[in-house]
């Protein structure tokens, strides 16, 4: 989305009014409704080699991150953590889908990353899942805010990074000189002191016969 293209850091308000925020164990990840702590702040990565896929990295250096791990035994919702892998999986990767001014973070499962009302354990907890009822099907759509945005020479710096500047290879210098010796003579000095021989020679043979 064009939203996250040109945006360095944004903000993510859920349906609640809350924002997504990293928990300070910098593994947690809740909503609250304090927007202006750090923690509030993701940094926006575009995927490489992709136009759709980002990721989000947190206050901490951590990545949002779609885990495998269930929130509640037996329920559907999987748990969105903070993680720093070794390998950058897809498990990092959200695809961001506009519904009307509004946003879903889809991911790798197809799943949608979703700020939880209700009674606690629910209130304020963040997953990622499929809303199978009607009321909680606003739960999956975020506001995005920008709070910075990213410069417009950004993707052309990004571009020239990469590429090294060469300079143009220096001239060969050809001699017509079989001995590369310094100060060694050049064939056609040598060449011109045996025509130089050749005739006084050749003068000099004349003179005798006559």
């Amino acid at each position: 989305m064009e939203i996250f293209q040109k945006a360095k850091a944004v903000r993510l308000r859920s349906h609640h009014d809350k924002y997504l925020v990293a928990d300070e164990d910098e593994e947690s990840v809740t909503q609250e409704r304090n927007g202006s702590a750090g923690a509030a702040k993701w940094t926006v990565e575009i995927i490489p080699g992709s136009t759709n896929l980002i990721r989000l990295k947190s206050a901490y250096g951590k990545y949002l991150t779609a885990s495998n791990k269930p929130f509640l035994l037996g329920a559907t919702g999987k748990k969105v953590l903070q993680t720093k892998p070794s390998r950058l999986d897809s498990s990092l990767a959200w695809e961001p889908i506009r519904d009307s001014a509004l946003v879903k973070l889809k991911t790798r499962y197809g799943n949608f990353l979703r700020g939880n009302g209700g009674l606690p354990p629910w209130r304020n907890s963040v997953t990622h899942d499929i809303p199978h009822r009607s009321a909680t099907q606003e739960w999956v759509l975020w506001h995005i805010d920008v709070v910075e945005i990213l410069p417009a020479n950004a993707n052309s710096d990004h571009h020239h990074q990469h590429l090294q500047l060469q300079q143009p290879p220096s001239p060969l210098h050809h001699s017509d000189s079989l001995d590369f010796t310094p100060g060694s003579p050049s064939r056609s000095d040598r060449f011109f002191r045996q025509e130089v021989i050749f005739f006084f020679l050749l003068s000099f043979f004349v003179l005798m016969i006559r």
